[in-house]
């Protein structure tokens, strides 16, 4: 007995098989996001399409298309006003957006967000308004080149917001989700000047519609291989329906839109087209997140990864999800 248990022990050969994890006696190891459906997918939507007609209007201002920018700044204000209602609703009682803007903390995506989207909200509505009234016309056209400056952040901002959480389809992704967000919300400010702008003044929204579905697409796709096994919530189940939805109607509303250039019917079907899409881009990234919550491999086999990585060469590691590779964890 002792001579065979000394012999195993100087076996190099007689190695431990690699854990596999598969559960977590099926329970979650993390709360899943309590945020409400459709409030969040919709306050995604309209702010991410608000920042969006923002530029969209200062560059149709900057090229002579007055139709174009006004079209794009009434948007911008409807969409900012629709995106605070989603998010309050959300909360449940106005009083604790406004408990939100008590501090402003730098370090804070939440305490930022909310700022931002008062600032935006406050700017665009003025530009808005001066548009449809054509009262005090510098003060609006100030406060939309204003707006159109702060435009680029409400479009990326909820990725920052999503990716500083817990949840890990959300919190690995870091570097995939504003690309994403930023694609899917300048092809819905797209979608609203198809549909809002005449055929004549309608090239700046069709660039951006061609644009944003590829920045889109391409997002999604460098989000998928980057992740690995982690990618699968993006890929399966409600999410990933969502997503493919998404994908095709971008892509046949950009379609539609360099091929419909003479025709109101095919911008107006291209709009709605990549308005759809970039909705249905915003719940399925929403779903993904929730899904990943639920399930406990998504939350231990980053941090296995994370931790091999430290113990060996510094390099980042992989691990088995289920029997697939995963790859692609956030080093910190």
């Amino acid at each position: 007995m002792t001579a065979a248990g000394s012999g195993r022990r100087g076996d190099p050969a007689a190695t431990v098989p690699e854990a596999e994890f598969r559960s977590y006696y099926g329970q979650p190891i993390i709360k899943a996001p309590t945020w409400k459906t459709p409030d969040v997918p919709l306050y995604l939507l309209f702010g991410g399409t608000a920042g969006a007609t923002a530029v969209m209007a200062v560059l149709a201002e900057a090229t002579g298309r007055q139709r174009l920018a006004r079209a794009g700044a009434v948007a911008a204000a409807a969409t900012a006003a629709s995106g605070t209602i989603a998010l309050i609703h959300d909360l449940g009682r106005p009083a604790r957006f406004l408990y939100m803007l008590r501090v402003a903390r730098p370090t804070s995506p939440l305490s930022m967000g909310s700022w931002l989207l008062a600032a935006f909200g406050t700017l665009s509505g003025v530009a808005g308004t001066t548009a449809v009234t054509g009262w005090f016309p510098r003060l609006g056209r100030a406060a939309g080149w204003a707006a159109g400056l702060l435009g680029p952040a409400m479009m990326t901002y909820p990725a920052v917001l999503f990716a500083d959480t817990a949840v890990p389809a959300w919190h690995e992704a870091y570097r995939e989700l504003p690309f994403l967000f930023a694609g899917s919300a300048l092809a819905s400010g797209a979608g609203v000047g198809l549909l809002a702008a005449p055929t004549g003044e309608s090239a700046p929204a069709r660039r951006l519609a061609v644009a944003g579905a590829a920045l889109e697409f391409a997002a999604e796709r460098r989000l998928e291989g980057r992740l690995g096994a982690l990618a699968e919530p993006y890929r399966q189940g409600a999410a990933g329906r969502w997503l493919r939805a998404g994908r095709a109607l971008s892509v046949a509303g950009a379609l539609g839109a360099l091929a419909g250039r003479r025709s109101r019917v095919a911008a107006a079907v291209s709009g709605a087209a990549l308005l759809a899409g970039a909705f249905c881009v915003r719940f399925g990234v929403f779903e993904a997140g929730r899904a990943s919550a639920r399930d406990p491999r998504y939350t231990v086999v980053p941090q296995r990864a994370r931790l091999a990585a430290r113990n060996g060469d510094g390099k980042l590691g992989e691990a088995k999800l289920g029997g697939a590779k995963f790859g692609g964890a956030k080093e910190e």
